[in-house]
């Protein structure tokens, strides 16, 4: 009896593969008549796309990013911007750093003393009136002393006029640029904190200082850093690294593509290149965190643990504790253990899932521009992700330069007050408060626009994420079509029709926007329950009839539950294997972002130094890489999932006769038939 003869007769096929549906003689694979489905809520998502962009017009408008790429000066000037004359001053310096020791430091978070732009950080000791004695023997004294100085007059000031006038500092000490800002270059010699060797020093005033005081007062200004919000300094991370991370993302582009052209031809090999891959890296973090905890035995506050500390602003305080890295430990010890587990119970199904994947291969190979649609969607995230990210920085940096009034003895009545700069020295307030400084406080505003930012903010992050989810099914649902031309055609490649996906591409965006974003709001709104809602976005992938969103995940559904069996061996074993793919991109950039960032591989390159948190601009390079993995192993993963349902679908509809033949390939017909005999022996 052959194949043919042995599907039409045997009962087995209708009791294995579900009931099958009234044969329809008419029936020819896709619909080519479509409407337009969920008009509706395509119309609210359009809507939704233009306040969007009106929103980024305002922030833009209202918004000045240099606010974090440079510091700024007391008068509201940035250091180092281009074009003005602080271009070639990139690094911000205080008058009187000691000032900064004072409580009102914390109260006000703004050190009571001037700050100006310089190019470089004083390199010895020297005081005013030192200085102006040696200018009477040697001129470049006052050349490198008047770096300094608001002014460039020479030195001939008697030293309570220049503290009336506040145009110099009354003494340097040697310093060295950190956070673009001059801090004291401390050192330690026998145990002593020193500055070129120096324990004590001259303030200027006639007063002999301890480097304790400096260095009580260069962690005042830190705890500023620190008291500031946590969304500034991340931004001001990402001004930093920006450039950075986007070569990272590009390079997982490029190793998700690679991967994806290598399993066209040894999706076997590869499995075990992924599998090794991941338990290599997961290997790499059990034994780092081992080092850090090794390392951090004979730290006297290591043995804390994050119960003591609280909760910290700080986070890198949280990598200074033993218990820390022994949690990180266990976990990843824990991981490590579950996958290799997984491979050994999942081993037979994951040779289903292999063999699919070849299956797709050859879908693949009849519509090589599959290959190419993850560009599509990349450059589509990417300007999704850089949109976003830019009106969150205009957002974050919109305002005006707002002036409060400083006492650097702490004794003004008005101190802490808002003040105007321009007319400041003729004002009340500096006649009742002599010393008294008008200086740069921050950015803000009480205008409408100011008060809702917050809510611009919420605003930005929902459209986000309803736009990447978007994108997501956009590709889901145009190489779900473009599969299932492949799968509905008889006699293949003959039958397939010219440019599949670009077709499926077009009736994605004509018919089916509507139902893409129905589904996508929904993913978005609830996009801290993903999980819970990953049946949700399975019923996106549904392109294959051109129905509605609800009326698809119905149909799917009950397609579904009918082979829930096949579904078991195929669906979430072959996302397994995927997800081994994308772990393996993302953990590669992973462990290279944390060698760059932590500048721990200067040979090859030299990373940012200047960083408040490593960590974001690695999380960034992580998330992104997985996210990009994502969508370009989505192509596979789409392949599967459409032949299947319409596998399942094609064997309800049709029965193997010559007047009903099956779309199937032989092939796959043939190992499920063999894997639900295995099934039903047992």
């Amino acid at each position: 009896m052959n194949d043919e003869e042995e599907l039409q007769g045997s009962t087995y096929e209708k009791e294995d593969f579900g009931h099958a549906r009234p044969h329809d003689p008419d029936f020819k694979g896709p619909v080519a008549n479509r409407s337009c489905t969920d008009v509706l809520c395509c119309m609210i998502f359009l809507l939704f796309i233009i306040g969007y962009i009106l929103l980024g017009l305002v922030a833009w408008v209202h918004g000045d990013p240099r606010r974090v790429a440079y510091p700024t000066d007391s008068q509201g000037h940035f250091c180092g911007q281009k074009g003005t004359p602080n271009e070639n001053k990139t690094i911000l310096f205080y008058f009187n750093l000691l000032s900064c020791a004072s409580p009102s430091v914390m109260v006000n978070l703004q050190c009571p003393t001037t700050q100006i732009c310089v190019s470089k950080c004083p390199e010895k000791f020297l005081t005013y009136m030192e200085m102006q004695f040696l200018y009477k023997k040697d001129k470049s004294y006052w050349e490198d002393y008047r770096q300094f100085c608001k002014t460039s007059a020479k030195p001939v000031k008697s030293l309570p006029q220049l503290l009336l006038d506040d145009d110099c500092p009354t003494a340097v000490f040697p310093s060295k640029p950190f956070l673009q800002r001059c801090f004291p270059d401390f050192s330690t010699r026998n145990g002593n904190l020193t500055i070129r060797s120096r324990m004590l020093f001259q303030d200027g005033n006639g007063r002999t200082r301890s480097v304790i005081e400096l260095r009580e007062a260069a962690n005042r200004i830190n705890k500023i850093f620190e008291a500031r919000a946590l969304g500034m300094k991340v931004f001001e991370d990402y001004a930093t690294t920006w450039y950075w991370i986007l070569i990272g993302l590009t390079i997982a582009m490029v190793l998700s593509w690679m991967f994806l052209i290598l399993m066209r031809f040894i999706a076997g090999f590869l499995f075990w290149i992924f599998v090794f891959g991941v338990l290599g890296i997961i290997g790499y973090g059990i034994w780092h965190c081992y080092q850090e905890y090794c390392n951090l035995q004979d730290h006297p506050n290591a043995t804390l643990s994050i119960y003591d500390i609280g909760i910290q602003t700080n986070i890198s305080m949280y990598f200074q504790l033993k218990q820390t890295w022994f949690t990180f430990m266990i976990i990843l010890s824990i991981i490590e253990a579950s996958v290799i587990l997984m491979l050994i119970f999942l081993r037979n199904r994951i040779r289903v899932a292999i063999f699919l994947l070849k299956e797709g291969s050859k879908a693949i190979g009849h519509i090589p521009s599959t290959l190419i649609y993850p560009f599509l969607t990349f450059i589509l995230l990417s300007i999704c992700i850089s949109y976003w990210v830019v009106t969150a920085i205009f957002l974050a940096t919109s305002g005006v330069p707002v002036y409060k009034v400083i006492a650097p003895e702490g004794q003004c009545i008005h101190e802490n007050e808002t003040c105007d700069p321009e007319i400041f020295n003729t004002s009340e307030i500096a006649k009742a408060c002599p010393g008294a400084l008008c200086t740069f406080a921050f950015y803000g505003g009480k205008s409408l626009y100011h008060q809702y930012i917050p809510t611009f903010h919420v605003y930005n992050l929902f459209v986000f994420l309803w736009l990447i989810n978007f994108v997501i099914a956009l590709g889901q649902c145009a190489l779900a079509g473009a599969f299932a031309t492949y799968y509905w055609a008889m006699k293949k490649p003959d039958d397939i029709p010219p440019h599949p996906l670009f077709t499926a591409f077009g009736r994605a965006i004509r018919y089916h926007t509507g139902s893409l974003a129905f589904g996508s709001l929904i993913l978005a709104s609830i996009q801290m329950f993903k999980m819970i809602l990953q049946y949700v976005d399975q019923r996106l992938k549904i392109a294959i009839y051109g129905r509605n969103f609800c009326r698809s995940a119905r149909d799917a559904f009950n397609l579904l539950m009918r082979n829930i069996l096949k579904v078991a061996v195929t669906d979430e074993v072959t996302y397994f294997v995927l997800f081994l793919g994308k772990i393996l991109v993302s953990g590669s950039m992973g462990i290279l972002a944390f060698l760059f960032f932590t500048q721990r591989m200067p040979m090859i390159a030299a990373g940012p130094t200047s960083l408040n948190y490593y960590w974001v601009p690695l999380l960034t390079v992580i998330l992104g890489s997985y996210l990009i993995a994502h969508g370009f192993f989505s192509v596979y993963a789409m392949c599967v999932e459409t032949i299947f349902l319409c596998f399942l679908d094609d064997l309800e509809r049709n029965d193997g006769s010559t007047t009903r033949p099956y779309y199937v390939s032989q092939s796959l017909l043939k190992i499920f038939q063999d894997k639900n005999a295995r099934t039903k022996n047992k």
